[in-house]
């Protein structure tokens, strides 16, 4: 169990999808992604491996939550610099949380 002080330091925020590149050097199939948290914490990169579920064009757009207080995370080539979250699905593909409405680019989760 953790304490409510604990999950309190986790800072998972709504971005918005800008730019999404294939990331071909990636060992398991992945996307380069653009993610816009508001003005407060501006554009980070991040890769997902969410192939299995979603084209590049299906990407552009959607709002997703994410960690954005991780330390950046060198994969291969790419420095990631947040954490897009997701749930498996049986079959293992990665489906991506967000909201079901629209909310403003930077909202914390609490």
């Amino acid at each position: 169990m953790i304490r409510w002080e604990d999950f309190e330091k986790v800072e998972i925020r709504v971005g918005t999808i800008h730019e999404v590149m294939a990331f071909p050097e990636a060992r398991k199939p992945a996307y380069k992604l653009m993610v816009y948290f508001g003005p407060e914490i501006g554009m980070r990169k991040s890769s997902a491996q969410i192939t299995d579920l979603y084209s590049q064009e299906q990407l552009v757009g959607k709002q997703v939550l994410a960690v954005t207080n991780f330390p950046p995370k060198q994969i291969g080539p790419f420095l990631s610099e947040c954490l897009v979250t997701g749930v498996q699905t049986q079959s293992g593909a990665v489906t991506l949380v967000g909201p079901d409405s629209p909310v403003e680019d930077g909202t914390r989760l609490f």
